[in-house]
Protein backbone atom coordinates (compact mmCIF):
# COMPACT_ATOMS: atom_id res chain seq x y z
CA UNK A 1 0.00 0.00 0.00
CA UNK A 2 1.30 3.28 -0.57
CA UNK A 3 2.29 5.89 1.60
CA UNK A 4 0.32 9.00 1.54
CA UNK A 5 -0.18 12.06 3.62
CA UNK A 6 -3.15 14.42 3.43
CA UNK A 7 -3.26 17.37 5.49
CA UNK A 8 -4.39 21.41 5.07
CA UNK A 9 -5.78 24.40 6.89
CA UNK A 10 -8.94 26.23 6.31
CA UNK A 11 -8.38 29.87 4.84
CA UNK A 12 -9.70 31.73 7.75
CA UNK A 13 -6.43 34.04 7.40
CA UNK A 14 -2.37 33.98 7.19
CA UNK A 15 -0.48 31.18 9.08
CA UNK A 16 0.71 32.06 12.33
CA UNK A 17 3.34 30.30 14.21
CA UNK A 18 0.48 27.87 15.92
CA UNK A 19 0.10 26.43 12.49
CA UNK A 20 4.22 26.57 11.34
CA UNK A 21 5.04 24.56 14.63
CA UNK A 22 1.67 22.56 15.19
CA UNK A 23 1.79 20.92 11.49
CA UNK A 24 3.41 23.21 8.39
CA UNK A 25 7.08 22.42 9.68
CA UNK A 26 6.40 18.96 10.12
CA UNK A 27 4.76 19.20 6.66
CA UNK A 28 7.99 20.31 4.83
CA UNK A 29 10.23 17.43 6.88
CA UNK A 30 7.79 14.81 5.72
CA UNK A 31 7.69 16.16 1.96
CA UNK A 32 11.43 16.30 1.73
CA UNK A 33 11.92 13.12 3.54
CA UNK A 34 11.55 10.61 0.57
CA UNK A 35 9.40 8.36 2.92
CA UNK A 36 5.77 8.89 1.32
CA UNK A 37 4.47 7.89 -1.93
CA UNK A 38 2.25 11.17 -2.45
CA UNK A 39 1.18 14.55 -0.48
CA UNK A 40 -1.86 16.30 -0.73
CA UNK A 41 -1.94 19.35 1.16
CA UNK A 42 -5.57 21.06 0.95
CA UNK A 43 -7.04 24.71 1.52
CA UNK A 44 -10.14 23.85 2.88
CA UNK A 45 -12.85 26.59 1.93
CA UNK A 46 -15.84 24.55 1.89
CA UNK A 47 -15.25 24.25 5.53
CA UNK A 48 -14.05 27.95 5.91
CA UNK A 49 -17.67 28.74 4.46
CA UNK A 50 -19.22 26.57 7.46
CA UNK A 51 -19.10 29.26 9.96
CA UNK A 52 -18.08 31.99 7.06
CA UNK A 53 -21.53 31.44 5.04
CA UNK A 54 -22.16 34.81 5.03
CA UNK A 55 -18.84 36.71 4.30
CA UNK A 56 -17.35 34.36 1.00
CA UNK A 57 -15.17 37.33 0.01
CA UNK A 58 -12.84 36.86 3.29
CA UNK A 59 -12.62 33.05 2.17
CA UNK A 60 -12.01 34.15 -1.20
CA UNK A 61 -9.27 36.50 -0.46
CA UNK A 62 -7.57 34.41 1.99
CA UNK A 63 -7.19 31.17 -0.82
CA UNK A 64 -4.55 32.99 -1.79
CA UNK A 65 -2.71 34.35 1.83
CA UNK A 66 -3.12 30.44 2.69
CA UNK A 67 -0.96 29.34 -0.83
CA UNK A 68 1.49 31.97 -0.22
CA UNK A 69 2.06 30.95 3.11
CA UNK A 70 2.87 27.50 1.78
CA UNK A 71 5.09 27.88 -0.40
CA UNK A 72 6.79 30.49 1.30
CA UNK A 73 7.51 27.90 4.01
CA UNK A 74 8.98 25.05 1.94
CA UNK A 75 6.23 23.20 0.35
CA UNK A 76 6.86 22.13 -2.92
CA UNK A 77 4.10 21.79 -5.78
CA UNK A 78 6.67 19.03 -7.45
CA UNK A 79 6.58 17.02 -4.47
CA UNK A 80 2.71 17.97 -2.95
CA UNK A 81 -0.49 17.93 -4.54
CA UNK A 82 -1.98 21.75 -3.66
CA UNK A 83 -5.32 21.74 -4.20
CA UNK A 84 -8.94 23.93 -3.51
CA UNK A 85 -11.03 21.41 -0.97
CA UNK A 86 -14.25 23.78 -3.33
CA UNK A 87 -12.82 22.54 -6.46
CA UNK A 88 -13.19 18.75 -5.62
CA UNK A 89 -16.85 18.23 -5.88
CA UNK A 90 -16.56 14.39 -5.66
CA UNK A 91 -15.76 15.16 -1.52
CA UNK A 92 -19.48 16.77 -1.45
CA UNK A 93 -20.88 13.34 -2.35
CA UNK A 94 -18.70 11.49 -0.24
CA UNK A 95 -19.72 13.28 2.95
CA UNK A 96 -23.57 12.70 2.05
CA UNK A 97 -22.92 9.47 1.97
CA UNK A 98 -21.12 8.99 5.55
CA UNK A 99 -23.53 11.26 7.04
CA UNK A 100 -25.84 7.97 7.16
CA UNK A 101 -23.35 6.16 9.11
CA UNK A 102 -22.71 8.92 11.82
CA UNK A 103 -25.44 9.81 14.61
CA UNK A 104 -26.31 13.76 15.60
CA UNK A 105 -25.44 12.77 19.21
CA UNK A 106 -22.27 11.58 18.23
CA UNK A 107 -21.58 14.66 16.39
CA UNK A 108 -22.31 16.63 19.20
CA UNK A 109 -20.24 14.70 21.20
CA UNK A 110 -16.90 15.43 19.32
CA UNK A 111 -14.62 17.67 21.61
CA UNK A 112 -13.36 19.40 19.08
CA UNK A 113 -16.72 21.10 17.98
CA UNK A 114 -18.01 21.45 21.27
CA UNK A 115 -15.12 23.46 21.84
CA UNK A 116 -15.44 25.12 18.83
CA UNK A 117 -18.82 25.96 18.74
CA UNK A 118 -18.34 27.30 22.58
CA UNK A 119 -15.88 29.95 21.57
CA UNK A 120 -17.90 31.05 18.68
CA UNK A 121 -21.01 31.16 20.86
CA UNK A 122 -23.45 29.24 18.19
CA UNK A 123 -25.35 28.01 21.20
CA UNK A 124 -28.17 26.10 19.88
CA UNK A 125 -28.01 28.27 16.75
CA UNK A 126 -25.66 25.47 15.13
CA UNK A 127 -25.36 25.68 11.43
CA UNK A 128 -25.58 22.26 9.89
CA UNK A 129 -22.48 22.56 8.02
CA UNK A 130 -20.36 23.63 10.82
CA UNK A 131 -21.84 20.31 13.20
CA UNK A 132 -20.77 17.77 10.45
CA UNK A 133 -17.39 19.35 9.64
CA UNK A 134 -16.11 15.80 11.30
CA UNK A 135 -17.76 14.39 8.32
CA UNK A 136 -16.74 16.56 5.77
CA UNK A 137 -12.69 15.96 7.41
CA UNK A 138 -13.84 12.16 7.04
CA UNK A 139 -14.53 12.60 2.96
CA UNK A 140 -11.06 14.55 2.28
CA UNK A 141 -9.29 12.24 4.02
CA UNK A 142 -10.18 9.29 2.76
CA UNK A 143 -10.94 10.26 -0.79
CA UNK A 144 -7.09 10.41 -0.93
CA UNK A 145 -6.74 7.43 0.98
CA UNK A 146 -4.39 9.13 3.69
CA UNK A 147 -2.42 6.67 5.25
CA UNK A 148 -0.93 9.45 7.78
CA UNK A 149 -2.49 13.17 8.71
CA UNK A 150 0.15 15.28 10.37
CA UNK A 151 -1.81 17.82 12.81
CA UNK A 152 -1.86 19.15 16.28
CA UNK A 153 -3.35 17.45 18.96
CA UNK A 154 -6.60 19.73 19.13
CA UNK A 155 -7.51 17.94 15.90
CA UNK A 156 -7.10 14.28 17.54
CA UNK A 157 -11.05 13.82 17.91
CA UNK A 158 -11.37 14.68 14.39
CA UNK A 159 -9.19 12.07 13.47
CA UNK A 160 -10.79 9.91 16.06
CA UNK A 161 -14.26 10.78 13.99
CA UNK A 162 -13.04 9.52 10.61
CA UNK A 163 -11.53 6.51 11.66
CA UNK A 164 -15.06 5.47 13.15
CA UNK A 165 -16.28 6.40 10.04
CA UNK A 166 -13.99 4.20 8.17
CA UNK A 167 -14.41 0.94 10.20
CA UNK A 168 -18.09 1.32 9.88
CA UNK A 169 -18.12 1.68 6.48
CA UNK A 170 -16.25 -1.21 5.94
CA UNK A 171 -17.99 -3.21 8.08
CA UNK A 172 -21.61 -2.72 6.17
CA UNK A 173 -19.93 -2.30 2.44
CA UNK A 174 -16.88 -4.06 2.28
CA UNK A 175 -13.12 -3.44 2.71
CA UNK A 176 -13.02 -0.06 0.58
CA UNK A 177 -11.59 2.85 2.45
CA UNK A 178 -8.28 2.88 4.17
CA UNK A 179 -7.96 3.85 7.87
CA UNK A 180 -5.57 6.65 8.65
CA UNK A 181 -2.97 7.11 11.48
CA UNK A 182 -2.86 10.40 13.26
CA UNK A 183 1.09 11.90 13.25
CA UNK A 184 1.23 14.30 15.72
CA UNK A 185 3.72 17.11 16.48
CA UNK A 186 7.28 15.49 18.56
CA UNK A 187 7.76 18.40 20.45
CA UNK A 188 5.85 18.46 23.70
CA UNK A 189 5.82 22.25 23.00
CA UNK A 190 4.40 22.24 19.76
CA UNK A 191 1.52 20.35 20.87
CA UNK A 192 -0.32 23.60 21.25
CA UNK A 193 1.48 27.20 20.96
CA UNK A 194 0.09 29.85 23.08
CA UNK A 195 -0.88 33.05 21.94
CA UNK A 196 1.86 35.55 22.84
CA UNK A 197 -0.30 36.89 25.64
CA UNK A 198 -0.18 33.78 27.32
CA UNK A 199 -3.55 32.51 26.57
CA UNK A 200 -3.83 28.94 25.49
CA UNK A 201 -4.28 28.79 22.06
CA UNK A 202 -2.78 31.06 19.44
CA UNK A 203 -6.04 32.41 17.30
CA UNK A 204 -6.80 35.17 15.00
CA UNK A 205 -9.75 36.09 16.90
CA UNK A 206 -7.82 36.83 19.69
CA UNK A 207 -5.14 39.14 18.15
CA UNK A 208 -2.43 37.18 19.74
CA UNK A 209 -0.47 35.59 16.67
CA UNK A 210 2.81 35.84 15.19
CA UNK A 211 2.09 35.72 11.47
CA UNK A 212 4.47 34.10 9.11
CA UNK A 213 4.25 37.11 6.83
CA UNK A 214 4.76 39.30 9.42
CA UNK A 215 7.58 42.22 9.06
CA UNK A 216 10.67 42.01 11.10
CA UNK A 217 9.45 45.06 13.02
CA UNK A 218 6.10 43.32 13.77
CA UNK A 219 7.79 40.60 14.86
CA UNK A 220 9.81 42.38 17.36
CA UNK A 221 6.93 44.71 18.86
CA UNK A 222 5.27 41.08 19.75
CA UNK A 223 7.84 39.47 21.13
CA UNK A 224 9.32 42.19 23.20
CA UNK A 225 5.45 42.54 24.51
CA UNK A 226 4.68 38.95 25.59
CA UNK A 227 3.63 37.58 28.65
CA UNK A 228 6.47 35.86 31.00
CA UNK A 229 5.98 35.43 34.86
CA UNK A 230 3.86 38.73 36.28
CA UNK A 231 6.05 37.96 39.57
CA UNK A 232 9.47 38.59 37.60
CA UNK A 233 9.29 42.31 38.29
CA UNK A 234 13.02 42.86 39.34
CA UNK A 235 15.70 41.26 37.47
CA UNK A 236 17.43 40.14 40.43
CA UNK A 237 13.86 38.03 41.62
CA UNK A 238 13.40 34.35 40.53
CA UNK A 239 11.27 33.52 37.83
CA UNK A 240 8.59 30.65 36.48
CA UNK A 241 9.69 28.62 33.51
CA UNK A 242 6.61 27.53 33.48
CA UNK A 243 3.22 29.42 32.01
CA UNK A 244 6.44 31.67 30.57
CA UNK A 245 5.36 32.06 27.04
CA UNK A 246 9.22 33.25 26.24
CA UNK A 247 9.74 29.64 26.82
CA UNK A 248 7.54 27.86 25.86
CA UNK A 249 8.52 29.80 22.60
CA UNK A 250 12.21 29.02 23.00
CA UNK A 251 11.43 25.21 23.54
CA UNK A 252 9.63 24.94 20.18
CA UNK A 253 12.12 27.18 18.37
CA UNK A 254 15.88 27.07 19.48
CA UNK A 255 18.48 25.01 19.71
CA UNK A 256 21.80 24.70 20.91
CA UNK A 257 23.53 26.55 17.89
CA UNK A 258 21.06 29.60 18.15
CA UNK A 259 22.93 29.94 21.80
CA UNK A 260 26.68 29.84 20.11
CA UNK A 261 25.46 32.63 17.90
CA UNK A 262 23.45 34.86 19.76
CA UNK A 263 23.81 34.53 23.50
CA UNK A 264 27.21 32.19 24.01
CA UNK A 265 27.10 32.54 27.56
CA UNK A 266 24.91 29.83 27.42
CA UNK A 267 25.59 26.56 26.40
CA UNK A 268 21.82 25.50 26.17
CA UNK A 269 18.34 26.28 27.42
CA UNK A 270 18.61 24.08 30.11
CA UNK A 271 20.98 26.85 31.37
CA UNK A 272 19.16 29.70 30.27
CA UNK A 273 16.29 28.00 31.97
CA UNK A 274 18.57 27.67 35.33
CA UNK A 275 19.65 31.30 35.65
CA UNK A 276 16.18 32.62 35.11
CA UNK A 277 14.98 30.36 38.07
CA UNK A 278 17.68 31.42 39.92
CA UNK A 279 17.05 35.48 39.32
CA UNK A 280 19.64 37.70 38.24
CA UNK A 281 18.16 37.10 34.19
CA UNK A 282 15.91 39.78 32.97
CA UNK A 283 12.72 39.41 30.76
CA UNK A 284 14.30 41.73 28.12
CA UNK A 285 17.50 39.89 27.60
CA UNK A 286 15.74 36.38 27.24
CA UNK A 287 12.80 38.19 24.68
CA UNK A 288 15.66 39.84 22.54
CA UNK A 289 17.07 36.05 22.14
CA UNK A 290 13.55 34.62 21.42
CA UNK A 291 13.52 37.86 18.84
CA UNK A 292 16.76 36.42 16.69
CA UNK A 293 15.50 32.65 16.49
CA UNK A 294 12.64 33.84 15.24
CA UNK A 295 14.37 36.28 12.79
CA UNK A 296 16.68 33.60 11.53
CA UNK A 297 13.68 31.82 10.76
CA UNK A 298 11.38 33.80 9.30
CA UNK A 299 13.67 35.81 6.94
CA UNK A 300 14.16 33.96 4.23
CA UNK A 301 10.36 32.74 4.46
CA UNK A 302 9.50 36.38 4.57
CA UNK A 303 11.75 36.37 1.01
CA UNK A 304 10.40 33.21 -0.86
CA UNK A 305 7.01 35.40 0.15
CA UNK A 306 8.15 38.21 -1.80
CA UNK A 307 9.48 36.42 -4.47
CA UNK A 308 5.91 34.45 -5.13
CA UNK A 309 3.62 37.75 -4.65
CA UNK A 310 5.58 38.99 -7.51
CA UNK A 311 3.82 36.21 -9.58
CA UNK A 312 0.32 35.67 -8.15
CA UNK A 313 -1.20 34.10 -11.82
CA UNK A 314 1.52 31.79 -10.84
CA UNK A 315 0.61 30.84 -7.69
CA UNK A 316 -2.84 30.35 -9.30
CA UNK A 317 -1.89 27.91 -12.28
CA UNK A 318 -0.29 25.11 -9.41
CA UNK A 319 -3.64 25.63 -7.31
CA UNK A 320 -5.65 25.05 -10.38
CA UNK A 321 -3.14 22.57 -11.57
CA UNK A 322 -3.15 20.27 -8.38
CA UNK A 323 -6.65 20.77 -7.77
CA UNK A 324 -7.37 18.66 -11.54
CA UNK A 325 -5.10 15.86 -10.00
CA UNK A 326 -6.87 15.73 -6.76
CA UNK A 327 -10.15 15.64 -8.83
CA UNK A 328 -8.70 12.56 -10.35
CA UNK A 329 -7.73 10.88 -7.31
CA UNK A 330 -10.80 11.49 -5.55
CA UNK A 331 -12.97 10.54 -8.01
CA UNK A 332 -11.18 7.07 -7.88
CA UNK A 333 -12.00 6.35 -4.85
CA UNK A 334 -15.57 7.82 -5.35
CA UNK A 335 -15.92 4.86 -7.93
CA UNK A 336 -14.70 2.60 -5.52
CA UNK A 337 -17.29 3.92 -3.21
CA UNK A 338 -20.22 3.29 -5.17
CA UNK A 339 -19.39 0.07 -5.84
CA UNK A 340 -19.17 -1.14 -2.40
CA UNK A 341 -22.83 0.75 -2.00
CA UNK A 342 -24.34 -0.89 -5.06
CA UNK A 343 -24.88 1.99 -6.70
CA UNK A 344 -23.02 2.00 -9.79
CA UNK A 345 -25.65 1.15 -12.00
CA UNK A 346 -24.51 2.54 -15.04
CA UNK A 347 -20.84 0.93 -15.01
CA UNK A 348 -22.23 -2.15 -13.87
CA UNK A 349 -22.43 -4.59 -16.90
CA UNK A 350 -23.16 -7.44 -15.12
CA UNK A 351 -26.14 -5.95 -13.16
CA UNK A 352 -27.48 -5.00 -16.06
CA UNK A 353 -27.22 -8.28 -18.07
CA UNK A 354 -28.90 -10.23 -14.76
CA UNK A 355 -31.95 -7.48 -15.00
CA UNK A 356 -32.42 -7.79 -18.54
CA UNK A 357 -32.39 -11.36 -18.63
CA UNK A 358 -34.61 -11.80 -15.64
CA UNK A 359 -37.55 -9.56 -16.98
CA UNK A 360 -37.19 -11.39 -20.39
CA UNK A 361 -37.66 -14.68 -18.48
CA UNK A 362 -40.94 -13.61 -16.65
CA UNK A 363 -42.20 -13.04 -21.09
Amino acid sequence: MDKIILTGDRPTGRLHLGHFVGSLRRRVELQNSGEFDKIFIMIADAQALTDNWDNPQKVRDNIIEVALDYLSCGIDPAKSTIFIQSQIPQLCELSFYYLNLVTLSRLERNPTVKSEIAMRGFETSIPAGFLTYPVSQAADITAFKATVVPVGEDQKPMLEQTMEIVRKFNSVYGETLVEPSILLPSNSACLRLPGTDGKAKMSKSLGNCIYLSDSSEDVRKKVMSMFTDPDHLKVTDPGKIEGNTVFTYLDAFCDDSHFAKYLPEYPNLDALKDHYRAGGLGDVKVKKFLFAVLEEMLAPIRERRAMYERDIKGVYAILEKGSAAAREVAQRTLDDVRESMKINYFSDSQLIEEQDRRFKEKK
